[in-house]
């Protein structure tokens, strides 16, 4: 072999072996991987997506099929409770103030067991916007109403939770005019609705014994109290709250015994406790009503003659000027109880509690006759004679 054609071998051979060598090298380094084109690199990146992308939707399969079986069974209580379904018979009534909001209520369904999940009812109520439509006021429901039918069942013809209200005080001793006046004034409703709706509403109590067309139906009878109302709400509404009042303060059991005992009806003992409310001084209720009663027993030195001024008043009605005189003392009215004997036709105010007890036990004494002293007292008489030296002395002062 000539000395160019052995260069030219040894030198390919040489460089065959630094290929090789380079080979291993780079399968050294690669842990004997082959390297990839960046074609089939991004062919691998495509196959891991799509095996990521089935194995994620496998397991939120899994997951929604377990969490249906968990929660499918809470699934259908709610909606047990919801639609009234399985429910045991259950007859409650649920009073609603000014002070509840959706919270309370469904507190309040949940200790009568109309409701069973109090958090779902609130989430029901405020989608449906239940404290626009609930209503103060006393409901009766029952455990055959749904959520939607419960709300519904406790709306109120005069206003909602979210309306506008008012507190009223009322006084004892005012008359059911004042009254309305006093509602009218603080935007209850008007005057003319009020009134309207004392004389001719079909109220359903038995108390009420007077013919429609007469607001004296209603005198005594709208008890005094602190009432808290909707503003521009129904006027038979507002008035049935007072009416519904005196019907709870009288169910008191000892009240209850009480009239029953008594010789007088109830319009009568609600009429004397009126004229107590009237002439009371706040102390003296007790010897008042004992006047009246010694008065309507026994012709005495007054012939059944209450002689009451307040009385007279409330029969001279818009004709009283303020001051009584004697002129009015003459007019013939029926509720002049200086010429007609025994009770006036109906109560003369809205008497509270405790004259209506002192005109069912009044105090037992020989008083025909009572003044006002100088003390601003009442002072009590048993005769015509020591009543007159009263009135004739100083210590007289009426």
């Amino acid at each position: 072999m000539s000395d160019e054609r052995q260069y030219h071998t040894a030198r390919y051979d040489t460089q065959r072996v630094r290929e090789e060598d380079a080979r291993r090298r780079a399968a050294a380094q690669g842990g004997g991987r082959r390297q990839l084109t960046p074609a089939q690199k991004e062919k691998l990146r495509r196959k891991g997506r799509i095996r990521r992308f089935f194995l994620r939707t496998l397991l939120w399969v899994i997951f929604v099929i377990v969490a249906s079986l968990a929660l499918s069974g809470v699934g259908w209580l709610l909606a047990n409770d919801f639609a009234a379904f399985n429910k045991e018979p259950v007859t409650a009534t649920v009073t609603v103030t000014k002070d509840d909001d959706l919270d309370t209520v469904a507190d309040k369904l949940k200790d009568e067991g109309l409701i069973e999940y109090k958090w779902f009812f609130k989430l029901f109520g405020k989608v449906a916007h239940a404290e626009d439509k609930i209503g103060i006021g006393a409901h009766e429901l029952n455990t055959t109403m749904d959520y939607s039918a419960l709300i519904n069942g406790m709306r109120s013809s005069s206003g909602s939770l979210t309306s506008e209200t008012v507190r009223v005080t009322f006084k004892e001793g005012l008359t059911v005019r004042q009254t309305i006046a006093l509602m009218a004034e603080y935007g209850v409703n008007t005057e003319e609705e009020l009134t309207d709706a004392a004389k001719n509403y079909d109220f359903d109590y038995a108390f009420i014994t007077g013919g429609k067309g007469d607001i004296t139906r209603l005198e005594g009878y709208l008890f005094p109290d602190t009432y808290e109302f909707y503003v521009g709400g129904n006027p038979a509404t507002a008035l049935g709250r007072m009416l519904s009042n005196f019907e709870a303060k009288l169910s008191d059991e000892t009240l209850e015994e009480a009239i029953e005992n008594s010789p007088y009806t109830l319009s009568q003992v609600v009429t004397i406790a009126s004229l107590i409310e009237k002439e009371t001084d706040g102390h003296d209720r007790a010897n008042i009503a004992s006047v009246i009663y010694n008065r309507l027993s026994n012709a005495g030195e007054t012939a059944y003659l209450l002689q009451i001024d307040a009385s007279q008043i409330y029969g001279l009605g818009d004709r009283y000027t303020g001051q009584l005189t004697r002129s009015d003392l003459e007019i013939d009215t029926p509720y002049n109880t200086h010429i007609h004997q025994g009770l006036p036709p109906t109560p003369i105010a809205n008497p509270g509690i405790a004259s209506i007890q002192a005109a069912l036990e009044p105090a037992q004494t020989g008083f025909y006759f009572y003044a006002l002293g100088t003390d601003g007292a009442h002072h009590f008489f048993a005769t015509y004679n020591e009543f007159l030296s009263f009135v004739n002395s100083s210590s007289y002062g009426g």
